[in-house]
């Protein structure tokens, strides 16, 4: 990656849509309406041989007060600070405004390359716009259209001759690699889960989600040591799933924000709704989910639900309650959480439960320990030959049923998967096993190979009555009996 250009302009002049199409995905949220985008978001861009960080910004607006809208215009004009060059996106079918006229201003202080770009010029509707900008005073304006991708062979001429000159470097994003398939060798010896640990090329991905206005923002501001993150005591302020790259407690991350999730019901509008999903997404692409309760109205049905969301997916889950800062009598509450997460959430058993505070930073060591931990156990990996004593152990304590008077036989078990771990036992009559003796069985794994809290995924596979040492037997036979026919043969001479 060789610079950074961040997107800016009024809202709806199509900044996300120029974004979507630099980066060749919709990975911004795009509608009619405006100030959909309130965060920064980051993505890898290529236009030509070019590659670069491209960063899609919350419209500037005139209000320079603590409001959203102020908490807004001020991230953006941090993003025009820290990028290479910016941006600037102006409604040529609207012509220029006055706040077009402002926000030039600013950036002729600010920013160190501006590039000035009239969208919507396709046709003759933006004629007039285009001679307008003119006036603003940031040099000619580049006729554009991201909805129809005209103009960026002349966004690509300005951007070459620019990228020679800036020195700005970033790591490609690292998509997570899930049921990692273990060799015969693995297998056998359970080593090999080291690979896994995080590093400066390869960072732990951690999904931070819950229900609005639960701290998930706040919390990440706090991990990272900067208000990088739209905060602020409106609920439902982050509508993007946004991700940022750093160090926690020296450990390399990539974390991603979601939107607040609300039960379906609820969900009445067309945005939130695209948010929603776009926080489902970072799910699937994180290795540790954390899902974040407010600690005064702890595991409502939402709660529940996003957990277990996380659990399906097989992603390692915490749940950390935030807020704890404000709870009075802390060893009571702390019992109570304990016994609801036993009680409702039953497929995480023995998932880590820290209590932090998003506002003064307290709990954030207990935070690191338990997603560490749960990444570990992500990739734990246990040797066959401990699998199978253990195995023989727990049949003999507790003997599978015999339905119809069919006895259910366990032969054999081995691990085939990581991340999360998945197991498959051969057996007889597997179509028999009642879920609770499944139950029982991945109980016994998490309790006896210390894997608390990540999904099991274990199966069984019918063997029927074969003998594994039938081939062998046979083979043995068929020597014998050549051998025999050889001494009744009549010697020669």
């Amino acid at each position: 990656m060789s610079f950074t250009l961040a997107i800016v302009g009024r809202p709806n002049v199509g900044k996300s849509t120029l974004f979507n199409r630099l980066v060749g995905k919709r990975l911004a949220l795009v509608d009619n309406q405006p100030g959909v985008t309130r965060d920064l978001r980051e993505g890898d861009a290529r236009l030509g041989d070019l590659r670069f960080i491209v960063i899609d910004s919350a419209g500037l607006e005139m209000a320079e007060d603590d409001s959203l809208q102020g908490r807004m215009r001020r991230l953006t004009e941090r993003a025009v600070d820290e990028a290479d060059i910016c941006l600037f996106v102006i409604d040529a079918r609207a012509g220029v405004t006055a706040a077009d006229e402002y926000f030039a201003d600013i950036l002729r202080r600010r920013a160190r390359h501006v590039i000035l770009a009239a969208n919507k010029a396709e046709g003759r509707a933006g004629e007039s716009g285009v001679l307008d900008a003119y006036a603003l005073g940031l040099g000619e304006p580049l006729r554009i259209s991201a909805e129809h991708g005209e103009g960026f062979d002349d966004l690509y001429g300005i951007l070459a001759p620019l990228s020679d000159e800036i020195e700005a470097s970033r790591p490609a994003p690292i998509a997570p690699e899930t049921d990692v398939v273990l060799t015969d060798e693995q297998a056998e010896s359970g080593e090999g889960a080291e690979d896994w640990r995080p590093s400066a090329t390869r960072p732990l991905q951690l999904a931070v989600i819950g229900r609005p206005n639960a701290g998930k923002s706040t919390l990440i501001n706090k991990i990272i040591g900067e208000d990088r993150l739209l905060t602020g005591p409106e609920a439902g302020i982050t509508r993007d799933s946004i991700s940022v790259t750093t160090e926690f407690f020296d450990t390399p991350m990539r974390i991603f924000d979601t939107a607040g999730m609300r039960r379906k019901a609820k969900i009445t509008d067309k945005l939130e709704k695209l948010s929603v999903a776009d926080g489902l997404r970072a799910v699937r692409f994180a290795e540790v989910v954390v899902v974040l309760l407010d600690v005064a109205i702890p595991f409502e049905q939402q709660d529940l639900r996003i957990a277990d969301f996380a659990e399906t997916e097989g992603r390692a889950v915490v749940v950390a309650a935030n807020k704890w800062d404000l709870e009075d009598d802390k060893p009571h509450k702390l019992n109570e959480l304990r016994e609801a997460f036993e009680r409702l959430l039953p497929q995480l058993k023995g998932a880590l439960l820290v209590t932090v505070s998003a506002r003064t930073g307290k709990g954030l060591d207990r935070l690191h320990a338990a997603i560490l931990k749960a990444h570990e156990v992500w990739n734990r990996r246990v040797s066959t030959a401990r699998l199978n004593q253990w195995l023989s152990a727990m049949t003999e304590a507790h003997p599978p049923p015999a339905p119809g008077g069919r006895r259910i036989r366990l032969r054999y078990m081995t691990q085939i998967k990581t991340r999360p771990p998945a197991f498959v036992v051969m057996a007889t009559h597997v179509d028999q096993i009642p879920d609770s003796y499944q139950r029982y069985l991945v109980n016994g794994l998490r309790v006896d190979f210390d894997m608390p809290g990540t999904p099991i995924r274990l199966t069984f596979r019918d063997q029927g009555a074969k003998n594994p040492y039938k081939d062998r037997s046979n083979k043995r036979q068929t020597g014998a009996l050549a051998k025999h026919k050889d001494r009744q043969k009549p010697k020669e001479g």
